[in-house]
């Protein structure tokens, strides 16, 4: 038994001993069984599964999944991990049912303020009587009672301790305000990334229009080339072939 604690409790454990019962045969077995159990007068394993092969001496019904639904009907519902007992709703526990001195409202509902303002205040007088104490002399040897510096010690062990666990009580709306800051941060980014995108596209945008009104500029002055062009061509065109006329006419 001590084995199976300290396996248990070991942050790496070895498998269950039962894990070589999930064969495929097994699960077969099990679904089979569940399937005529209702129809079945005698809910005896052995009866149920007559005309099947290799079944298990033990009952099959220990391969059937844990019932959740059973573990949240409790009160207090709670599941065991390697030995330590986890709560399925995660609770904080208040100051009182950790055994101290609560000094300041249970219910999260009722403002705190007022009492946290009146802790600190006595937190801040037993502080400067504990320096008081702390300067008078020290109390005779016979003397029976606690010297006065050690109760302010105490009580401002204790405020301390309701201060310390008001804050722990905050701790999810902390969280929910940094998550919620978190989230703005990350939207006020997208904005400006998108914004910063926009700029891009803008000057994109400029700069092809600029492309194609300079492309349109040369092709109208390349059409405008190739009509001087044309118009050249027709106009020396005469002289050659008066030149090339003379030109026969000295061969002959």
């Amino acid at each position: 038994m001590d084995d199976d604690d300290g396996e248990l409790r070991n942050p790496f454990p070895s498998p269950p001993s039962h894990y070589t019962k999930y064969t495929s045969h097994n699960l077969a077995l099990l679904a089979l069984y569940n399937q005529r159990l209702p129809e079945h007068p005698n809910p005896v394993q052995h009866h149920v599964l007559s005309d099947q092969t290799d079944v298990p001496e033990w009952p099959l019904t220990q391969l059937e999944k844990p019932r959740i639904d059973w573990i949240l009907e409790e009160p207090d519902a709670s599941y065991e991990v390697f030995g330590d007992r986890w709560f399925v709703k995660d609770k904080i526990p208040s100051l009182a049912e950790l055994g101290g001195n609560q000094l300041y409202p249970a219910d999260p509902s009722v403002d705190r303020r007022p009492a946290l303002l009146s802790i600190l205040r006595s937190l801040l007088v037993t502080y400067s009587s504990l320096t008081s104490s702390v300067l008078a002399p020290p109390l005779p040897m016979s003397a029976t009672e606690a010297p006065e510096w050690q109760r302010h010690v105490e009580w401002i062990t204790v405020l301390g301790q309701n201060l310390m666990a008001a804050a722990n009580d905050l701790r999810p709306v902390q969280a929910r305000g940094n998550l919620e800051l978190m989230m703005r941060r990350q939207l006020d980014l997208r904005r400006d990334e998108t914004k910063t995108l926009h700029v891009k596209c803008d000057v994109l945008e400029a700069k092809l229009k600029d492309l194609r009104s300079s492309a349109q500029v040369i092709s109208k002055f390349g059409s405008l080339l190739d009509k001087d062009a044309d118009m050249a061509d027709l106009t020396a065109s005469p002289h050659i072939s008066a030149l090339s006329f003379a030109t026969l006419m000295s061969v002959g």
